[in-house]
């Protein structure tokens, strides 16, 4: 029988690529999206498709109302989103605490499927500098995740999957392509429209478009004119 694990799904180029690495490890895939109030659905539909492209057990979407704080601009749309390049530090689209409320939950779907795996695309080289990607925040959840909860305190070992977190973009790219992932369903761009058509002047996408002219392949990417 298959391990199950809950494996977070945003939509996006990485996520989908840790989600084919899940699978191909062996795993029953049960994948948990959100709709927290980010600018867009399109990468929710991406989910969607990604998920049953790729095999899902079950596909999950919880709503959170992370937009009701905002202080993002991913989840405030009075706060513009950069197009001017990828700069250090911690930019304006760093949504607050998503990513430990995420895994928070995936942590307790986690726990009533009796598993002990989660996966997560999170990523520490070509990313946006947010915090909550960096190896010593994984580490750090690990570690509280196995203290919090009764599957860990009666010896049931959780462990965090990040397998994208030590890759450069294209590498990521590479890995998924040889795994079967279609990236032309995923989307990344952080201001997409209806249709999935991404900016080409975000963060999200310049890493994407760089991560695949470096692995030299094609960008499926479908832009807005």
């Amino acid at each position: 029988m298959m391990k199950p694990a809950v494996v977070l799904l945003s939509g996006g180029l990485d996520s989908a690529t840790c989600l084919a690495i899940a699978r191909s490890q062996g795993f029953a895939c049960y994948c948990l999206s959100f709709d927290y109030g980010q600018r867009h659905s399109a990468e929710l539909q991406a989910a969607r498709r990604v998920a049953a492209a790729l095999g899902a057990v079950e596909h999950r979407i919880l709503n959170l109302g992370l937009a009701q704080f905002g202080g993002s601009a991913l989840t405030d749309t009075s706060i513009a989103v950069p197009t001017d390049g990828v700069h250090p530090g911690i930019p304006v689209t760093y949504v607050p605490a998503r990513n430990t409320i995420m895994l928070s939950l995936a942590l307790a779907w986690a726990e009533v499927l009796g598993s002990d795996d989660i996966f997560v695309g999170v990523n520490a080289v070509d990313y946006s500098g947010y915090p909550d990607c960096r190896p010593e925040y994984i580490t750090a959840f690990e570690k509280m995740a196995n203290l919090a909860t009764k599957s860990g305190v009666e010896g049931h070992r959780l462990t965090i999957h990040a397998p994208l977190i030590d890759l450069s973009k294209a590498d990521i790219i590479r890995t998924g392509a040889s795994l079967g992932v279609d990236y032309g369903l995923t989307v990344s761009c952080y201001q997409a429209d209806e249709l999935g058509r991404a900016c080409a002047v975000c963060d999200s996408c310049r890493l994407r478009a760089e991560g695949f002219a470096a692995a030299g392949l094609v960008d499926p990417t479908p832009y807005r004119a």
